[in-house]
């Protein structure tokens, strides 16, 4: 008859050494508490330690922190560890893509502006473009608003050596928010925008966690009615902090929202 080991510890619970594997992007590894299976997104050192990012196959992201013993590898136990950048052969790269100046300090901030419409608008263009911004010295701000746009620009007064982008959302044919973009002219002075009603929308669900922003009846609070439809508790400044917290790099943006920021920035410190 065969025999069996006594011992029915699972393999990762065991006190026994267990390789250091590099989390290198595409890396396909098995979270051991939850069985979570999916390939290496990124790796990041966050305030609570290191972490990495798995997508599986259904194109879900999940977050864990990288704790020793904490992975399965084709079925073997390992610990999974930040990829050393000399490894990766790789320049590193800020959030937004570009790559990453390292001891760059800020520059001084031009006389250029670019506005957007809100507080979260603001939020999400910092944590993206933060590093790149810096660097132009390039100053966000904003409005909590829209409506009197062309009197806020005319106070700012664009010039060649001081020219301004403005973000809009919802910058669609036919929306209140195309009339007033309409109203504004000048050489020195940008508006453009995106499509979504809010910038929530502008990041991609699967980054989230869902499928898909739900769609809110005309006439409802957008945000109020994207957090009873997902059932999330009805505050939106938790709400939009939950989002944000799963926004890492240009990749959880939708393409539009990209374009539109990179525009912005380029306008604002193009050579007179």
């Amino acid at each position: 008859m065969r025999s069996y080991s006594p011992d029915l510890t699972p393999p990762w619970k065991k006190p026994t050494p267990a390789p250091e594997v590099p989390a290198e992007p595409d890396l396909v590894v098995e979270e051991v508490s939850t069985g979570f299976c999916g390939a290496v997104i990124r790796c990041e050192k966050t305030a609570q330690g290191p972490t990495v990012t798995l997508e599986d196959r259904f194109g879900k992201h999940r977050v864990f922190p990288l704790a020793p013993r904490g992975f399965l590898l084709e079925g073997r136990v390992v610990t999974l560890i930040r990829p050393a950048q000399a490894a990766q052969g790789r320049p590193a790269r800020t959030a937004s893509g570009s790559i990453a100046v390292p001891g760059a300090r800020a520059r001084v901030a031009r006389a250029g502006r670019i506005y957007v419409e809100g507080r979260h608008d603001a939020e999400l263009v910092e944590k993206v473009w933060g590093d790149d911004l810096r660097i132009e010295g390039v100053v966000v701000e904003y409005l909590g608003g829209i409506d009197d746009l062309p009197a806020i620009i005319d106070e700012f007064a664009p010039a060649p050596d001081a020219r301004l982008g403005v973000l809009v959302d919802h910058l669609v044919p036919g929306s209140k928010e195309s009339r007033i973009a309409a109203r504004v002219t000048g050489p020195d002075v940008l508006v453009v925008g995106h499509p979504y009603i809010d910038v929530w929308e502008a990041v991609k669900p699967r980054s989230v966690g869902i499928d898909a922003w739900p769609s809110v009846p005309r006439g409802e609070d957008w945000k109020t009615g994207v957090c009873q439809a997902l059932g999330w508790p009805e505050n939106t400044g938790r709400a939009w902090q939950h989002i944000l917290s799963h926004v890492h790099t240009y990749k959880d943006l939708e393409p539009t929202l990209l374009g539109s920021v990179e525009h912005l920035i380029d306008f604002v410190t193009a050579p007179e």
